[in-house]
């Protein structure tokens, strides 16, 4: 049964707000259940007190998911000033900002000779839609338990 200090594995299928597959994993991916780590709260909450087979449905809101959109993560320039190998859509740019941090910007549009980046996650914003099943459960182990993530991913 899933409860606090279990490993547990699962398969998802995650849609976005207008119900199209964003991700999908047949490969079961594992957690530590209770770390609260790994998972949206609202997803954790539901595997709670669940069985290996067991599916539950998770609609999460854009508070309890990806956050708002944040227009202040979204820059346009003039094409002109942006190296060619980013004229195209999809094409990713990393930039540091004051701080030093690394941020992740996606080219969204071009238009008008104008290019558009945004850091903000492609689900920021929108409500979406985890279907979860469980595929496995064991205990962790005190190493796991002292780390808050399963063995695999302490590598």
């Amino acid at each position: 049964m899933v409860t606090k200090d279990k490993i547990v594995s699962l398969t998802y299928t995650l849609r976005d707000s207008r119900g199209e597959i964003y991700e999908h994993t047949d490969v079961p991916v594992s957690y530590l259940h209770g770390s609260g780590e790994a998972l949206f709260a609202k997803i954790e909450t539901a595997l709670e007190g669940r069985r290996v087979g067991d599916t539950v449905e998770v609609e999460l809101s854009p508070a309890e998911g990806f956050g708002d959109h944040d227009p202040a993560l979204t820059f346009t320039d003039d094409i002109a000033h942006v190296p060619p190998e980013y004229h195209r859509l999809g094409a990713e740019v990393e930039a540091e900002n004051e701080q030093g941090e690394t941020i992740h910007f996606v080219v969204t549009a071009i238009a008008d000779g104008k290019l558009t980046v945004d850091a903000n996650h492609p689900l920021a914003g929108q409500t979406v839609h985890f279907v979860v099943t469980v595929q496995g459960i064991r205990d962790a182990t005190p190493e796991e338990r002292l780390a808050g993530r399963p063995a695999q991913a302490l590598h």
